[in-house]
């Protein structure tokens, strides 16, 4: 069965990872209580690679920063979309960003898209 996924790349301070992994714990949970049927985050661990481009410089991530490789799966992009329209109204999630003091990554390196499966064995 082709599914769909909602991938994520996220330069984020070493040092927030904590605070970033409180906000992706509740998240998970989220996305999950609406019907996602996976949610990973994952913090860089092995990202000096010798082929291809690093996330670090993929990610313009800065000296102390690491990348989170983050992805929701659903079973199709229809389901996708009923499914974060759920999650933007849900008050657990609104209520933890209105409370969240300073985002513990910047906002406007954060990359997002969807994509169709092309494989998934």
């Amino acid at each position: 069965m082709a599914r769909y996924v909602d991938g994520f790349v996220i330069p984020i301070p070493k040092r927030n990872l904590g605070a970033y992994r409180r906000i992706a714990l509740l998240a998970s949970k989220v996305w999950m209580d609406h019907g996602a049927l996976q949610y990973v985050e994952c913090a860089g661990d092995d990202l000096k690679v010798k082929c291809g481009v690093p996330f670090p410089k993929l990610a313009k991530a800065k000296p102390g920063d690491t990348v989170v490789f983050a992805w929701i799966v659903y079973k199709s992009r229809a389901h996708r979309d009923r499914v974060n329209a759920k999650v933007m109204k849900d008050k657990r999630l609104v209520t933890a960003m209105e409370n969240v003091k300073a985002m513990p990554f910047d906002t406007k390196r954060f990359s997002y898209g969807g994509f169709k499966t092309l494989v998934d064995v």
